[in-house]
């Protein structure tokens, strides 16, 4: 009790920076609106009687993850309500996307005032958090409401499992509250353990991001988007990238340039807000640059082209033939981001040497010749030219190949769920 207490009151003097970097408009971020109030658990009911299952997935990284999913269920029970809240505006925007298929709230604060009157709102028969966001006075409430916690594609790299780790007091109050944690790996599982989450509630049931399904609609843009930029010309992506790898990647293509002078850059910045910032830095340093939100007409010329929209990962990657997975240039800041999602499209992959957060897929991938790893903004432009030299594509024929073989955690993970559900209702 004295240790959520200590919690609960350091949480209050943070709030109000929290807050503030949360609310902070931002070039190219949605406003909350009037919605804010929803953050502090003054929450409108909800649409249908019946209760929901609600599924929390902070932002945009988990609300694309959880997109599959959600659709897997609402196949399963079409008259299933279900409500998806995320912390972030950017999150919000992407559920949006799904429509009828969810109701959309802002996740409270982690106050118990907050939480108590969401779930009074909301009234949810079961809860269900994407990867791991973990809150302890949230925990507390719902499980004293009685509502299962599931957390769904759990992953725990070593060093969130260390910062648990010096916090462990109070992990140890969460502990009690989770019903189910159904991890993406052997590896996940075994650091959950070491915190203490008994072994019993613990299943393995793979990465449902390996289940990924591009659409044929997403396909036929990306094969439309690369004759317009340029169906012969050399094309890799940046993706995701973070602010001080931004630059690294520009002087990568730089180099690349004087010995492929039609070579073309896709840059996607991760947020959002640097979109403009972006423009200017490509510009500074001398690109000829084409914005996608101007729909400007890509030159021969043309040596940037910045993916400044957001939810178009899959079609911008789609479009070119290697993809750099940005998050992995910035040292221990990141850890890299999902090279899954270039892995399905059959795309060479190139991370930097920061992928503690993908640890066992990257391995993976080395083990099957399906990706390269390189350290500097120089060994990127010569790793590219290598790939460059004699084009086949066999790395990503094999990424694609080792990414397909892995994919069904979305059957195992929802069939988890379904059994502790038939079990709970058996023991009534």
């Amino acid at each position: 009790m004295l240790i959520r207490i200590i919690y609960t009151l350091l949480l209050t003097l943070a709030a109000p920076f929290l807050l503030f970097g949360l609310y902070k408009s931002k070039p190219n971020k949605p406003k909350f609106g009037q919605r804010w109030k929803e953050h502090f658990g003054i929450t409108p009911k909800l649409t249908s009687d019946k209760k929901p299952i609600w599924i929390h997935a902070v932002s945009v990284g988990e609300s694309i993850a959880a997109t599959p999913f959600i659709r897997a269920l609402k196949e399963r029970n079409p008259e299933q309500p279900i409500l998806v809240t995320t912390t972030t505006s950017t999150g919000a925007e992407q559920i949006a996307k799904l429509g009828d298929l969810v109701e959309h709230r802002y996740m409270p604060i982690d106050f118990a005032f907050a939480v108590k009157n969401f779930l009074k709102a909301t009234q949810p028969k079961q809860m269900l958090i994407i990867e791991t966001e973990l809150w302890p006075n949230t925990l507390n409430e719902v499980h004293k409401a009685a509502i299962p916690i599931n957390v769904v594609n759990a992953r725990l790299s070593e060093k969130s499992c260390n910062n648990y780790t010096k916090v462990r007091p109070l992990f140890n109050l969460m502990l009690p509250c989770l019903t189910q944690v159904l991890c993406q790996t052997d590896s996940d599982a075994s650091r959950f353990e070491r915190l203490g989450v008994d072994k019993d509630k613990l299943i393995v049931t793979g990465s449902i991001k390996f289940d990924i399904q591009i659409s044929d609609e997403i396909r036929e843009k990306s094969r439309n988007l690369r004759e317009e930029l340029g169906r012969n010309r050399r094309t890799w992506i940046a993706a995701s990238t973070h602010r001080g790898e931004d630059e690294q990647v520009l002087a990568a293509h730089k180099q690349l340039l004087e010995s492929h002078p039609n070579a073309l850059l896709i840059l996607v910045p991760r947020h959002p807000e640097r979109f403009d910032d972006m423009f200017e830095l490509c510009q500074q340093h001398g690109f000829e640059v084409v914005r996608r939100t101007t729909q400007e007409k890509v030159m021969d010329s043309t040596q940037v082209y910045l993916g400044d929209t957001m939810g178009e990962m899959l079609l911008l990657i789609g479009a070119a033939d290697i993809c750099f997975m940005g998050g992995s240039l910035v040292g221990d800041k990141v850890g890299g981001h999902n090279v899954l999602e270039p892995a399905i499209l059959e795309k060479t992959i190139i991370t930097g040497p920061s992928y503690f957060n993908f640890k066992e897929i990257v391995e993976q991938l080395l083990e099957h010749n399906a990706i390269r790893i390189i350290d500097s903004a120089y060994s990127l432009s010569e790793t590219l030219e290598e790939l460059w030299f004699n084009y086949d594509n066999k790395l990503g024929s094999n990424a694609h190949s080792w990414a397909i073989s892995n994919q069904g955690a979305l059957e195992n993970t929802i069939n988890f769920i379904s059994i502790y559900n038939d079990k709970k209702r058996t023991s009534r």
